[in-house]
């Protein structure tokens, strides 16, 4: 499990942080995210950088579009946060044909028995 943080820019990078923010469980299956939006909508008018890793949750768990919304003044009252990750559809293409391929290969490399 990942912590998300707000933390000073000048501490280092497994150092002393500000706030907790939410947190990540990549192990699970579906990927698991909890984003305390309040605490983080409150970082992000103060200045905060979220970093790319931390970008991609945003974006993935939907905080991004509510960001957004928030930022054109429009109402986020009712929006949620999405609690789970699915892994994008390019990388479970991929891991199939790597599947497929693995597959085919140890099929090759058997003789059959005299």
């Amino acid at each position: 499990m990942f912590r998300l943080v707000a933390t000073d820019s000048r501490m280092p990078r497994d150092g002393r942080f500000l706030e907790v923010l939410g947190w990540y469980r990549p192990l699970d299956r579906p990927a698991k995210v909890k984003i305390d939006i309040p605490k983080t909508m409150e970082w992000l008018k103060r200045g905060a950088i979220p970093s790319d890793t931390v970008t991609a949750l945003f974006r993935h768990s939907g905080l991004s579009q509510i960001w957004e919304k928030a930022q054109k003044g429009e109402d986020i009252a009712g929006l949620a946060l999405r609690d789970t990750i699915t892994e994008r559809p390019h990388k479970v293409k991929a891991k199939a044909r790597a599947r497929m391929t693995e597959k085919a290969s140890a099929g090759a490399t058997e003789t059959p028995a005299a």
